[in-house]
């Protein structure tokens, strides 16, 4: 950074401003359940019936499988302590936004805000629905845009629920997430029960097992990814100070637990080659037990799983885009929040809008979830990283004497933090890396590239308008 004064003293806190939109403010509803279970749900996704097939053809044993995901479990844990001190130093609507801002600038919390509100969130939102609509069109087709049709009504009827308020929003949350943790257990004792019922064609030993495991890792990660929406919900949780870190931790565990179980069952079930093989290990299995009938239920539970992600990716990610609109009068209207049901509207509207227009371009793509993938990925993981940095910033600043000492810290600093930036590294290179994949780069190759230069288009925008917002505070 060029002014010291911009990067080391600690950033005030936006004066009271008069108008509409501070009649009202986040509310504490969120008790640590509801975080959890948000959590959850945002990581729970659609990568548990897409991924597995993956990571066992990157592997050359069923040891090294089940290591994958035990490893992306600890991964996802040193990320969630990360997030969990500095979600105790800043317990606020805005998760990484708040961070970026008091650690690394205003600058760098603009760019985040854009980025995400055109990116991150409203990517990753699109390339899920494009899964939900997928899976939807196979129950009920409807023309040859049947996925991208779906997809639009998915997120425009979630969109309409968050907007209703945050009581109805996280209750749906609940009811989804029972029925998709109930149907991942019933996976898991299935293949269990159709031990042996899968007879697949010898696998061949993998001859490069150490440099695909790195390959594995990815889709593993990608799997895990979600955890740190739970950020957001800080200035929505109850005592967020000591609670934030109680929702990060239990959620890793209880989504490590779930995917280890799966996998084991889709191991008894089809065997490691078996598992290569399969295009759907999920239904592969499910077919094992039920037959055809089992297949229908399996995509029932794939469309809930979409549905739940897609869900608590609506409602987390709105709150960035308020604490964006509270902070920068550019985008003023979108930081009002609707007091009858406690809920971002403006910003909740706007994102949807986005959204759709990601879903509508994306559907001139042979894949709409590849599209989203490759579109989001690089600009996620530079975030990530940067946010895994501010820690140590503020653990300098700590010493200098420049902020407070935080009520939770990372334990055996500095291991941990450093485990989970260099990961961030390592994925931010691969997501990046994807446009010489021969199988994906010249079909998606453009999606990368558009990405990182929206992204990139903050900066002048935050030249133009940025900058006066933050010096007249």
């Amino acid at each position: 950074m060029d002014s010291e004064q911009t990067v080391v003293q600690p950033l005030p806190k936006p004066e009271p401003k008069s108008g509409p939109q501070d009649a009202a403010s986040p509310k504490a509803l969120l008790t640590v359940p509801d975080g959890v279970f948000l959590m959850v749900g945002m990581v729970l996704g659609v990568g548990i019936f897409k991924a597995p097939s993956i990571v066992a053809g990157n592997v050359s044993s069923a040891t090294e499988f089940i290591l994958a995901w035990v490893l992306g479990g600890v991964v996802s844990l040193c990320g969630a302590l990360v997030y969990a001190e500095l979600s105790a130093r800043h317990p606020e609507t805005g998760g990484e936004y708040s961070f970026l801002s008091r650690g690394l600038g205003q600058g760098a919390a603009f760019l985040f805000a854009w980025s995400r509100m055109t990116v991150i969130q409203t990517g990753a939102i699109a390339a899920v629905a494009f899964v939900f609509g997928d899976y939807a069109s196979q129950l009920l087709p409807l023309g040859p845009a049947s996925s991208a049709i779906y997809a639009a009504l998915c997120v425009i009827a979630l969109t309409l629920l968050n907007v209703a308020g945050t009581m109805p929003t996280k209750s749906l949350q609940r009811v989804m997430e029972t029925i998709l943790i109930a149907g991942l257990l019933v996976i898991a004792v299935a293949g269990l029960i159709a031990e042996g019922g899968y007879k697949p064609a010898p696998a061949p030993a993998a001859g490069n097992a150490g440099g695909a495991f790195g390959l594995a890792m990815i889709f593993v990660l990608l799997t895990y990814g979600g955890w740190n929406e739970a950020a957001y919900l800080g200035g929505e949780v109850r005592e967020p100070r000591r609670n934030m870190r109680k929702i990060l931790v239990t959620g890793i565990l209880v989504v490590t637990l779930l995917y280890l179980v799966v996998n084991i069952g889709y191991l008894v079930a089809l065997g490691l080659g078996g598992m290569r093989e399969s295009k759907a290990v999920a239904a592969d299995v499910m077919r094992l037990v039920a037959g055809d009938t089992g297949v229908v239920v399996l995509v029932l539970l794939v469309c809930v799983s979409a549905a739940t992600t897609i869900n608590a990716a609506i409602f987390t990610g709105a709150r960035t885009t308020w604490a964006f609109g509270r902070d920068f009068p550019l985008f003023g209207p979108v930081g009002n929040w609707k007091e009858a049901g406690s809920t971002p509207a403006n910003a909740l509207i706007l994102q949807g809008v986005i959204t759709l227009a990601l879903v509508a371009a994306s559907a001139f793509t042979p894949d709409g979830f590849s599209a989203m993938v490759a579109y989001t990925s690089p600009v996620f993981w530079t975030f990530f990283l940067l946010t895994g940095l501010t820690l140590f910033r503020f653990r300098i600043r700590e010493k200098l004497g420049e902020v407070e000492r935080a009520e939770v810290r990372v334990p055996l600093y500095p291991v941990v933090p450093l485990v989970f930036i260099a990961t961030c590294a390592y994925m931010l290179w691969s997501s990046i890396d994807y446009v010489r994949n021969p199988d994906y780069g010249p079909k998606f190759g453009n999606m990368v590239l558009a990405g990182l230069v929206i992204m990139l288009a903050g900066l002048p925008l935050y030249w133009w308008k940025g900058r006066k917002a933050t010096a007249a505070r």
